[in-house]
């Protein structure tokens, strides 16, 4: 007998929608599960190049926390690629400002750099507080 590699088609894939509360979590070990669900790897129907994964709906984003001295050294850089177009946000102030930007870029670091990681990275909804306007879809909770 042979053996086959199963290849999961894009219209073979079942997408759930889950709900995640931040609230307490670390930074890194909540970003590294909603990373593995937004890719699909906890199916066994995943394959690498095809988007197998689910929607993932963050709250309380702005109560995400940091270990060790991290809080006061993490510093978010952009740069718009002219002379002088550096720009650096320390982590207190993007967490005061814009919260649900801290838990995107620490998901989008661990996604593909292509084409299907931005695919994948649309699928993620993140909020500061602890409602969101998904309820049509009836997440089911993802604990972590």
């Amino acid at each position: 007998m042979i053996n086959k590699t199963h290849y999961t088609k894009p219209d073979e894939v079942d997408q759930q929608w889950y709900v995640v509360d931040a609230a307490g979590k670390v930074l890194g070990r909540l970003a590294t599960e909603i990373a593995r669900v937004l890719r699909g790897k906890h199916k066994p129907t995943f394959s690498p190049s095809v988007d197998t994964g689910d929607f993932v709906i963050v709250l309380n984003a702005d109560q995400v926390v940091l270990t060790g001295r991290k809080a006061d050294a993490k510093v978010y850089r952009t740069y718009s690629g002219y002379p002088g177009g550096l720009k650096e946000i320390p982590y207190r102030l993007m967490l005061q400002k814009h919260p649900e930007r801290i838990i995107e870029a620490a998901v989008k670091g661990m996604l593909p750099k292509n084409r299907l990681g931005r695919a994948q990275m649309r699928k993620l909804k993140v909020y500061n507080g602890s409602t969101h306007k998904h309820e049509a879809q009836q997440p089911k909770p993802l604990e972590i």
